[in-house]
């Protein structure tokens, strides 16, 4: 009975462990608008984009440095940063970043900063941007194959992001479903930047809006329940 109550007592201080680390983690990552004004108040502020060098040189935040955990010269990159100064962190969404602002934290910066939504929720949000990408698909043809059709469904994401992977199975399945009845259109980061700066909407990747006859009827970020949730949104718009 003893050893029950020392077995139950030290489960309920590892689960209360955990917790105050999965919050103290969350801690880390901040939104948007606080991102944003927590940059602005620095003249040189160190931003590290935690993506690959290959998504790196096709769009970032101005002014951001690009390395990772897995940089060879990690070490050094992290030991030219300074400490007596807030680091700020981004990368497709906040797993990269994540892991990168919480071994900063543990090295001894007391102030660390993950990007709630990555690079999608800034650009998404309107702010400034460095881009090699030809401009794309303009929003004038978007909203003309918006206008011009009953349903339009539309995928927003990254050629990078694992997520947005997983959602291409659905869309697949979707046109086989509905056929010419539903078009599909697909926005990549890579390509259309501006797009997905113009739409004002997105802040995470993946990001989904189904329009019906030119107004939007649903829209979701990730995939939980996607198809399922797609086929309800369509359902009532019949």
């Amino acid at each position: 009975m003893k050893n029950r109550f020392i077995i139950t007592l030290a489960g309920i201080f590892t689960f209360f462990i955990s917790l105050a680390q999965t919050e103290k983690q969350h801690e880390l990552i901040i939104s948007l608008d606080l991102f944003s004004s927590k940059l602005q108040q620095q003249p040189k502020p160190q931003i590290i984009d935690a993506r690959s060098a290959e998504e790196f040189a096709l769009n970032h935040i101005e002014g951001a440095v690009n390395f990772n955990l897995q940089s060879r010269d990690y070490a050094s990159r992290v030991q030219a940063l300074d400490k007596s100064k807030p680091v700020f962190a981004y990368s497709i969404n906040t797993g990269r970043s994540g892991a990168l602002a919480r071994d900063l934290k543990q090295q001894g910066f007391p102030e660390v900063y993950n990007l709630e939504g990555g690079i999608a929720n800034w650009i998404g949000g309107g702010k400034p941007y460095y881009s090699a990408s030809a401009k794309g698909l303009p929003l004038s043809e978007y909203n003309s194959i918006v206008n011009n059709n009953k349903w339009v469904l539309v995928d927003i994401g990254s050629r990078y992001c694992g997520s947005c992977k997983k959602v291409k199975p659905i869309l697949d399945s979707l046109r086989r479903q509905h056929g010419d009845a539903l078009r599909i259109v697909e926005v990549e980061l890579e390509e259309s930047p501006e797009l997905i700066r113009d739409l004002k909407t997105v802040n995470v990747f993946p990001y989904i809006i189904l329009y019906d006859s030119g107004e939007i009827a649903w829209k979701k970020a990730g995939i939980n329940n996607l198809k399922k949730e797609i086929d309800v949104a369509l359902a009532k718009n019949k």
